[in-house]
């Protein structure tokens, strides 16, 4: 009897399947090819970005190299394109290589392309911070301590990656153009951070000595 029941269960079950495939089978059929398509799809766009970024590192290299034999101007076309062309984060780099080659002839060139880049909200925040601190870099020498100060003053705050670098170099910028105000307040600050590498403490008590004397002259 039991035989007869358990027939019966898998005969129901056959027309129940019989009916979902009957009613749905097309759509499963889609599905599977969508998924086959998918799964396709996307393991070509790892090759193809795979691809690239082994391009883009072997072009940053290619860069690097030109730089390294004293090409300039071609080193700076490279990265031009690869700035223009290559990956995010290649092109990223990209961007911050040319704006430091650039520097060396065109200061104020070199700042703006560092400006756009601290602009850049998808670049990222450690990105943009770097970007910001290479322009106040190049402005310590070139440019006023407002220049200075509107660039790093932001990432002084103790939870900026860069906080003391950009301490020491706005101490610097104010004692270059006389700001003995400016450059104590700079000063105390790197002073009562205990987290201040020791290279910067270093440039920052050599700038609070030579300070008065060159107020004097």
């Amino acid at each position: 009897m039991s035989d007869i029941f358990r027939e019966v269960d898998e005969e129901v079950r056959r027309e129940q399947l019989q009916k979902l495939w009957d009613n749905y089978g097309i759509y499963i059929i889609a599905l599977a090819v969508l998924i086959v398509v998918a799964v396709g799809g996307w393991r070509t766009y790892e090759w193809w970005e795979t691809k690239r970024a082994a391009e883009n590192g072997a072009a940053f290299e290619a860069a690097g190299a030109l730089i390294g034999q004293g090409k300039s101007q071609e080193a700076e076309a490279a990265l031009t394109q690869l700035a223009k062309d290559g990956t995010a984060s290649y092109r990223v780099l990209a961007k911050l290589r040319e704006a430091g080659l650039i520097a060396q002839r065109d200061p104020k060139a070199a700042v703006a392309l560092y400006d756009a880049l601290a602009a850049d909200a998808s670049a990222g925040q450690t990105v943009q911070d770097l970007a910001a601190l290479r322009a106040g870099l190049v402005l310590v020498d070139t440019g006023s301590y407002d220049d200075v100060r509107k660039r790093l003053e932001p990432l002084t705050d103790a939870s900026r990656a860069f906080r003391h670098s950009a301490r020491g170099l706005l101490a610097l910028s104010a004692w270059r153009t006389g700001d003995t105000t400016a450059m104590k307040r700079w000063a105390d600050m790197v002073m009562a951070d205990t987290e201040t590498p020791t290279n910067i403490r270093s440039q920052v008590e050599i700038l609070t000595m030579v300070a008065p004397a060159a107020s004097k002259s």
